[in-house]
């Protein structure tokens, strides 16, 4: 009888065994396929642009005239071309700032923006800004409203601040560091 306990013992503990093993490796791969489904969705609704390194060749003049002391060259993919064109039609009333440009740096770089907006977006940010996309407010949405107000920080458009890279067009996650 204790021979028979005993071996019915093993096989159950093995059988568990077996099945915890099974049911541990299943969640491992749901939550690897989870996380490459979620990838997937990210770059096939936004690019690649909330994560990774802009795959669009810089224009120069965009480069110089956009970015500067107030906000880096945003990736072109960041916003629809609505939002792009109405940027660039208020540039003497830039967010508070007078950044009009002559007309055919203005044309050349409006052109360039259009060709590689997002065409993924389904809705306008609220009054063109990036920072208020609902896919900016979602990647940044475990951070307190007083992150923003460091000094080093200042604003949601600083991107610089916690992006060590996005000058580059790259805001990849993992490479984050948030300024105390």
């Amino acid at each position: 009888m204790k021979r028979l306990l005993s071996t019915r013992g093993i096989a159950l503990a093995t059988a568990a065994l077996l099945v915890a093993g099974l049911a541990g490796g299943a969640a491992a791969w749901a939550h690897r396929h989870g996380d490459e489904e979620h990838e997937r969705h990210e770059r096939r609704e936004h690019g690649d642009r909330d994560g990774r390194r802009a795959a669009v060749a810089a224009l120069p003049a965009y480069e110089q005239e956009c970015g500067g002391s107030c906000h880096v060259a945003y990736p072109p993919g960041m916003l629809p071309a609505e939002s792009w064109k109405r940027v660039m039609a208020g540039l003497d009333q830039h967010y508070g700032s007078d950044a009009s440009l002559d007309a055919a740096t203005q044309k050349t770089i409006a052109a360039w923006l259009d060709t590689h907006a997002s065409r993924r977006t389904r809705s306008t940010p609220p009054e063109d800004r990036i920072t208020r996309s609902a896919w900016f407010e979602r990647k940044h949405d475990e951070l307190r409203a007083s992150v923003w107000q460091r000094k080093a920080v200042g604003s949601p458009a600083n991107c610089a601040a916690c992006h060590p890279r996005a000058e580059q067009g790259d805001f990849e996650e993992h490479d984050v560091k948030i300024p105390k």
